[in-house]
């Protein structure tokens, strides 16, 4: 496919998939129509790169529907300054969409290959404000915390205490949690209390660990 068909499907994509369904962050959706989700999938599924579905990268991980990465992003309520972790970061697009709007994104990913693969991709892209690092994201990333924000985009069965330890104050975390039934959850600290709110349903990947 030809770069301008491209553009014009992220452009329906942000159109039919995103507004329709009450994204409504300028900024997010200015990100998620910038970002090419075609150049972090596999070459015989670029032409469905738009699509309003998940997607496999390899390794048994995908990347997430386009309307989840718009809503994930969109409940941190990034303004532009923060320091951001990201736990899982599989092909990179959501690393991508994340550094588009923040100051810095710290991204851990359990896959060596997933990882070298991402930092590749987001390197050609240009992208300088992404530090990487391959191992548990259970642990998250302490030598960098706090966080103004964590994103989680695979699900433990139960939400790690390193992850919540990690999290400045006034700081916000969505994470989606559970085995057979998964919901996303946002937490936000205030101090040393941590306030927890059930979002939605959702499907990711199991967050593995590798303690």
């Amino acid at each position: 496919m030809r770069t301008n068909d491209f553009r014009k499907k992220r452009k329906q994509m942000v159109e039919g998939q995103l507004k329709v369904r009450g994204i409504r962050g300028e900024r997010v959706l200015e990100a998620m129509e910038k970002v090419e989700r075609h150049r972090f999938v596999p070459n015989d599924l670029k032409p469905n790169a738009y699509d309003d579905e998940p997607l496999p990268i390899g390794s048994g991980q995908t990347i997430s529907q386009p309307y989840i990465v718009a809503y994930m992003t969109e409940v941190l309520k990034l303004k532009g300054e923060e320091r951001v972790l990201e736990i899982g970061t599989g092909s990179g697009y959501q690393a991508a969409v994340l550094a588009e709007l923040v100051k810095e994104v710290f991204t851990v990913e359990v896959y060596e290959e997933l990882s070298g693969r991402a930092r590749q991709k987001l390197s050609e892209l240009g992208y300088s404000n992404i530090r990487y690092k391959t191992g548990d994201g259970t642990l998250g990333w302490k030598e960098n915390a706090p966080y103004d924000a964590i994103m989680v985009t695979a699900a433990p069965a139960k939400t790690p205490d390193p992850l919540k330890e990690q999290l400045e104050d006034g700081g916000r975390m969505i994470i989606p949690v559970g085995q057979a039934f998964q919901y996303l959850f946002l937490f936000e600290r205030s101090g040393q209390k941590i306030k927890k709110k059930k979002l939605l349903p959702v499907r990711f990947v199991p967050l593995i660990s590798v303690q």
